[in-house]
């Protein structure tokens, strides 16, 4: 007999990683959300409660990310009991720091732990994607599937998506960091043209195929000329108060590549280890310069993905 309540911790992720729109992330768990999950005898999702957040999130599961993903994964295997939900977000909203993924896929995993059988992590991503597409309005795996599997990912095709994970270069950490504005995904999206110009295609394909032989070859060089966003950085700058001069100051103060995590406000970068405080104060500075108040991280690019915790 499976177990009757488990929470699950899933880390914040940076999506796209600049070169790789919806299909490239990373996971780090200085920021997180936690979910716990009840099994009940009859079928259906209730959302107890959310904590941790300011404004009010939907209780109604079919409208709410972990909700969603729960219910995506009793129909798929027609549970003849259901889940009672509490969701503790600590990812801040419309942050780009992959929070409504983050809901979706610890809900799965706590209640993978539920089942008689628990299943695969391609199935839980599956789940997991369709509670993502609530919020972002596409099923986009790249941060889900970092969330999920935890570390640096490349996920390809769809329906359901390859995950390959691709390896952290020596040396190397990220930089994380959240402004206190909000940018929600859907507008995010709104503001891209639906084509690109065939210079912008082939370049942006150098750069993706670069920056992935660059961390297989730990090509730090390769690496810095390869991290450079030149479809979707430029359309949603404009959100962003004063990004151009947070990244040209992080890549002043030594970072191999800086650009939009996500759909935004928050940026990351990428530096050698030993510039990595450096860069994250150089961009602080920037943003405290129009009075924006920001978190930021040094983190490792082998962060662990979602897991249970111990009772």
């Amino acid at each position: 007999m499976a177990i009757e309540r488990a929470t699950a911790f899933a880390p914040g992720s940076v999506g796209n990683v600049g070169v790789g729109f919806d299909i490239l992330g990373f996971a780090f768990g200085a920021v997180g959300d936690r979910v716990t999950v009840t099994r009940r005898p009859t079928p259906g999702v209730n959302i107890r409660a959310i904590s941790g957040v300011p404004d009010a999130l939907p209780q109604d599961a079919e409208q709410n990310t972990a909700g969603g993903a729960l219910l995506a994964m009793q129909e798929a295997l027609r549970l003849p009991f259901g889940f009672d939900v509490e969701i503790e977000k600590g990812i801040p909203l419309s942050s780009g720091l992959g929070g409504s993924a983050a809901s979706a896929v610890a809900a799965v995993v706590a209640a993978n732990a539920l089942l008689d059988v628990p299943r695969p992590m391609a199935q839980l991503l599956t789940y997991a994607l369709q509670g993502e597409a609530i919020a972002s309005g596409s099923k986009h795996a790249d941060n889900v599937a970092p969330c999920l599997y935890g570390g640096l990912v490349l996920a390809i095709g769809a329906e359901p998506p390859r995950i390959a994970s691709i390896p952290a270069p020596a040396g190397v950490r990220a930089i994380v960091v959240h402004p206190h504005l909000q940018i929600a995904t859907k507008a995010a999206r709104a503001v891209l043209r639906p084509d690109v110009p065939m210079p912008s295609f082939i370049e942006q394909t150098a750069n993706l195929a670069g920056f992935i032989t660059g961390c297989f070859a730990g090509d730090l060089d390769l690496i810095a000329a390869s991290l450079r966003d030149v479809v979707i950085e430029p359309q949603r700058a404009h959100l962003i108060p004063r990004f151009e001069a947070a990244r040209d100051a992080a890549l002043s103060a030594g970072a191999l590549g800086c650009s939009i995590s996500g759909a935004g406000p928050s940026v990351f970068a990428f530096a050698r280890e030993e510039c990595a405080e450096a860069v994250l104060a150089a961009l602080l500075t920037v943003f405290a310069s129009r009075s924006i108040a920001s978190d930021g991280w040094v983190v490792d690019l082998n962060s662990r993905g979602a897991h249970v915790l111990p009772t």
